[in-house]
């Protein structure tokens, strides 16, 4: 069974008790998108990590790519914080891993206290690593290695990992509040996935396709065309307007809440880029 190992960015930097909210809200829409994508996994979490443990680690990764919030998350081989178990991990995890000649090095980091340093884990690691491989003529290089191999000790577990997966960071969703999106081309997708991205839950409304939006929300709600004419849905903090400067209207007053316009700067390449990175999910 795989662990993988999941960041988060911008809640690191709230208060206590804020940031206890958002791990929450964070942890209920990991929950939620692995249950939409029918992947069965294991989800818990501490020391500003979350750990998830799964058999199929392929789908679960690509689940966990939609979730906002999330900065970036490694597949990794997990043991014991004792260092013998570490280096014989890291040589275990390095098979296969290392190309014939290619160079090397050993990035170390730990939570806790330990009868080691950071720095003699690095060196013990890579020794060990350097070892399993020789016979490929490998070698260190602690400027510009070919791979990196990064060791996490947390208390007392280690996690080895040998890449970062970026996910599209941002806020958990939900945590800001409600929002009104009017989709009806690629700027109002964008504009839409912008806002789910600093928090917001978004309403949708338009006659465009929402289907990318509804794979980063599970729970996406379409309103009818009177529901988003009325104005009387509770708890909606602002509206959202896919349009561009050529297109721009002030609509403020027409529906007494800020109107936003994400995309208003960015060029018309710009936005197919960004769609084209939503829809691969290229971050």
């Amino acid at each position: 069974m795989a662990t993988i190992l999941l960041r988060y960015c911008e809640i690191g930097l709230k208060s206590t008790p804020v940031r206890m909210k958002f791990e929450n809200q964070l942890r209920d829409n990991i929950l939620n998108m692995l249950v939409r994508d029918r992947v069965e996994a294991f989800v818990s979490h501490g020391d500003a990590r979350f750990f998830i443990e799964t058999e199929d680690t392929d789908r679960c990764v690509e689940s966990l790519k939609k979730v906002f919030g999330l900065a970036s998350l490694s597949v990794a081989s997990v043991c014991t914080s004792e260092l013998q178990d570490i280096c014989r991990t890291a040589a275990e995890h390095s098979k296969g891993r290392i190309s014939e000649g290619e160079s090397f090095a050993v990035k170390a980091r730990r939570e806790g206290t330990h009868d080691y340093t950071s720095m003699d884990l690095g060196r013990e690691a890579g020794s060990a690593i350097f070892t399993e491989n020789e016979h490929l003529h490998v070698k260190v290089d602690l400027t510009k290695p070919d791979k990196v191999f990064y060791i996490e000790v947390r208390n007392n577990k280690a996690y080895v990992f040998d890449s970062y997966i970026q996910c599209p960071g941002g806020l958990p969703m939900g945590t800001q509040g409600k929002v009104i999106a009017d989709i009806r081309n690629d700027r109002g997708i964008v504009s839409a996935w912008l806002m789910m991205k600093r928090g917001c839950r978004v309403l949708a409304t338009g006659d465009y396709d929402f289907g990318i939006l509804n794979e980063y929300d599970p729970a996406l709600r379409v309103l009818s065309g009177s529901e988003a004419e009325g104005g009387y849905i509770r708890d909606v903090l602002a509206r959202i307007s896919g349009a561009d400067l050529s297109s721009f209207t002030e609509d403020t007053e027409k529906f007494n809440v800020p109107v936003f316009h994400p995309t208003i700067g960015m060029t018309d390449s710009e936005v197919s880029k960004m769609l084209s990175d939503i829809e691969n999910r290229s971050f």
